[in-house]
């Protein structure tokens, strides 16, 4: 007996939602959703199973895309995408860890919904043009002029990604043994002049509400850490694809913090508080462009 088909895309289809949405939680419920619509097709009659699944992903992804738009606009302070624990592995294919990760999820939040929907779908699935109009509801001259400018969009603002793996991990190291002691100038040394720090408290725990810019301001917030919480457990993680550090104050997961670097340097830090946005930190998410 053959597998179901969305049983075997079932990752895909999952990375389809989650980077179109940065939210795991949206983008279990857009799979549901899918599955509950794949049941009552005649499959029979379904010559690509895959394309007509992330047709119908892309569709649900979309109608839930539009809903939380409006719902982020009144978001307590800035909003983050949710992290995911994923597995050394994921950094191997570097586009999807480039494409997953937490600094290119929030550019891709600048995007109208039908421009990150084709984007995601071309850029980073290799998805052909007429199969994105069907999915979309657009013809697929459309959707190349979508495709054009959402690529000019990104590009102006997308992070310029290390892809050294050791190098990486050897920067996070030399952050966190900075954070946990409170030294700033070590703080300083690893922190590129421009370093942009974003958090997301969601109005649920405290969090700054601003971005902060500038190593000298960071520096200076960060090196509290150490008196506030002397204690706290901090582990080097991989988080969408990429070494990253897990914060864990009381015994539970506090802070997620995700870091954009450049040169042997952090150039922008994404600290996820929000404890909503926590739930996921045990499981390895899978994640696939196949």
């Amino acid at each position: 007996m053959n597998a179901d088909p969305f049983v075997i895309h079932r990752r895909l289809l999952f990375t389809v939602a989650y980077e179109m949405l940065g939210s795991a939680a949206d983008a279990e419920d857009v799979v549901q959703e899918s599955w509950l619509r794949w049941v009552d097709v005649d499959q029979s009659e379904v010559r690509d199973a895959r394309a007509y699944l992330v047709r119908i992903v892309t569709r649900q992804a979309l109608n839930r895309l539009r809903t939380l738009s409006r719902r982020r606009e009144e978001y307590v302070g800035e909003w983050l995408p949710e992290p995911l624990l994923t597995s050394p592995d994921v950094a191997e294919d570097v586009e999807l860890a480039e494409s997953v990760s937490i600094a290119m999820l929030t550019v891709l939040e600048t995007l109208g919904p039908a421009e990150r929907a084709v984007f995601v779908l071309h850029e980073v699935f290799d998805t052909p043009y007429d199969e994105i109009a069907q999915a979309v509801g657009k013809t697929p001259a459309a959707v190349r002029q979508i495709a054009h400018r959402a690529r000019e969009h990104v590009s102006a603002r997308r992070p310029r990604m290390e892809v050294d793996q050791a190098e990486q991990r050897a920067v996070v190291e030399r952050f966190l043994a900075a954070l946990q002691t409170g030294d700033v100038q070590g703080l300083l040394d690893v922190l590129a002049p421009e370093v942009v720090l974003v958090a997301d408290g969601g109005g649920v725990v405290s969090a700054v509400r601003h971005p902060i810019e500038g190593a000298e301001r960071v520096a200076r917030l960060l090196a509290r850490f150490a008196a506030v919480a002397p204690d706290a457990r901090i582990d080097t993680v991989w988080l969408n694809g990429a070494p990253a550090a897990r914060i864990d104050p009381d015994g539970e997961v506090n802070t997620a913090v995700s870091l954009a670097i450049e040169g042997g340097r952090i150039t922008a830090m994404y600290a996820i508080r929000n404890p909503h946005k926590l739930t996921r930190l045990d499981v390895e998410a899978e994640l696939t462009r196949d």
